[in-house]
């Protein structure tokens, strides 16, 4: 036996097990490579991968150390006798190697392989294999089969509500924070609106960085059911809430090994959806050159994909394509996308118009979810609750319930990126904006990003500036300087060409 000691070590969701290389308890030297251990003394085993350490001031011999994720799961005081096993390969690694091969999966695979990743039976790599085999293709009933495993057991319900509405971008475009206008203007309709959102995933800010600006995002399942049933919306962070959690350490993977395979997103956020109780969804799909779906053919062949497994499970679906040639808004980053925001919903005349254009369209669409209103009456209905200042009502109802945050500041070292020549702006760089506003720091500091002075159409003049940078820090600061030397992100045909 051993005694159970913890080590205040993060490792983004990987559990980790230490012992000395003197271990009284087991022989260090026939280890050859990274050894996957069970532990046992808790209610249920828990799965670590072995360490070892040499220094006994971090970990005596008669003892065994698990880091911050693994000894939460343990459940167990420190001081407390456990042992450790070798832990064998789970057995759905045999299908993940079916995969490999080319072979279609069945729905107990895929359900297997989601319960073994949420007891933690596989590794980070382990996962990355899983989404590097299933990358290559998933057919329909694989990605509707991938979708029910990951729901899970736990799944909110909302009593009586007939309709619970949520919208979800399938991203790629700066700025495009739609999806708060779209929940204050839904909640002042009446329909209730548990708006799910993630953090930055590979944008410079997510949905949740965004409205974190306005209010607290990191609510739990009773408290989000509260603000929604008191209010009729609420913006909150999917990560804080414990729906859907294998699907959450699988994200955390994709976002390590930069794969965001379109039937994998497709899994991902109906799962989120379903296992919110979301009966009624819109989900936008941007198209563009330098956006995550780049033609309107692949735009639709994700809408059929998307469709069917709705019908499958029962969510009805409403998938819109839409222009994502370009930024949406003015501001890339959490503060100054906050700012667009709260610009559009006081119905302030610099307000940027593109945002607000797509989000009463949008917000329209989920409003004639209500057999109330006929075709065509959404946008009308939408508008109308905006220009009236119940939208900002309702949002600001739903920032009190939720709890107010600190506002934090904007990025003080900046610097204007200018035209080199007079002309029209031809095409903005959504991809080479993005990073740029990644390299200012815009996914850690909220105050980090990019303002964007200058859209698609825009003429401009030499010297004239296209956007600004903020950072917070100095290093993030000449991160992007540097890059932007190379390509700002804008292409502008001079002026008297054809």
């Amino acid at each position: 036996m051993l005694s159970l000691k913890k080590l205040a070590v993060s490792s983004f969701n990987e559990n980790l097990a230490y012992i000395h290389k003197d271990c009284v308890a087991y022989k260090v030297d026939d280890l050859k490579s990274l050894t996957k251990v069970e532990i046992h003394g808790g209610v249920k085993p828990v799965y670590a991968f072995l360490q070892v350490v040499e220094d006994s001031r971090l970990v005596k011999p008669d003892e065994l150390a698990l880091n911050s994720e693994a000894f939460k799961q343990i459940n167990l005081p420190e001081g407390a006798n456990i042992s450790l096993t070798l832990s064998p390969q789970p057995p759905s690694m045999n299908s993940i190697r079916r995969k490999i091969a080319g072979n279609i999966l069945s729905s107990g695979e895929y359900s297997a392989i989601v319960n073994d990743i949420l007891s933690r039976r596989y590794s980070n790599m382990d996962i990355a294999s899983f989404l590097v085999a299933s990358g290559s293709f998933m057919t329909a009933s694989e990605v509707l089969s991938l979708t029910e495993a990951l729901i899970g057991d736990k799944v909110l319900h909302w009593d009586k509500e007939n309709i619970v509405v949520d919208h979800h971008c399938l991203g790629g475009i700066p700025g495009n924070k739609t999806d708060i206008i779209i929940t204050a203007i839904v909640a002042a309709y009446g329909l209730p609106m548990p708006k799910t959102a993630s953090r930055s995933v590979t944008s410079c800010a997510g949905v949740a960085d965004t409205f974190a600006v306005l209010a607290n995002v990191d609510l739990d399942e009773k408290q989000l059911r509260k603000v929604v049933m008191e209010n009729r919306g609420a913006i909150v962070s999917h990560n804080y809430l414990e729906l859907a959690e294998a699907n959450r350490l699988i994200s955390a993977v994709e976002r390590q090994i930069g794969i965001t395979q379109q039937q994998h997103i497709t899994s991902s956020v109906l799962a989120i959806k379903l296992a919110a109780g979301v009966t009624h969804l819109v989900i936008d799909i941007p198209v563009g050159p330098n956006s995550r779906i780049k033609s309107t053919n692949e735009a639709m062949r994700l809408r059929k994909l998307i469709e069917y497994v709705g019908d499958m499970l029962s969510i009805e679906i409403d998938a819109v394509i839409t222009d994502g040639s370009e930024p949406i808004g003015n501001g890339v980053g959490a503060v100054l996308e906050a700012r667009d925001i709260m610009k559009i919903l006081r119905n302030k005349e610099d307000a940027p118009q593109d945002l607000r254009e797509k989000s009463l369209f949008l917000a329209g669409r989920i409003l004639e979810f209500d057999p109330k209103l006929r075709g065509g009456q959404g946008y009308h209905v939408a508008k109308e609750i905006l220009t009236s200042g119940r939208a900002l009502e309702a949002m600001n109802k739903i920032i009190y319930a939720q709890g107010k945050a600190p506002q934090p500041q904007l990025g003080s070292l900046t610097r204007d990126i200018v035209s080199n020549v007079s002309g029209v702006v031809e095409s903005i760089d959504n991809a080479r904006i993005n990073k740029i506003g990644i390299l200012a720091g815009a996914a850690q500091y909220p105050g980090a990003g990019i303002d964007l002075f200058k859209k698609v159409g825009d003429t401009v003049e030499q010297g004239e500036a296209l956007y600004r940078i903020h950072a917070v820090n100095s290093t993030d600061f000449a991160f992007a300087n540097s890059v932007v030397e190379g390509y700002s992100g804008y292409e502008i045909s001079k002026r008297g060409e054809i």
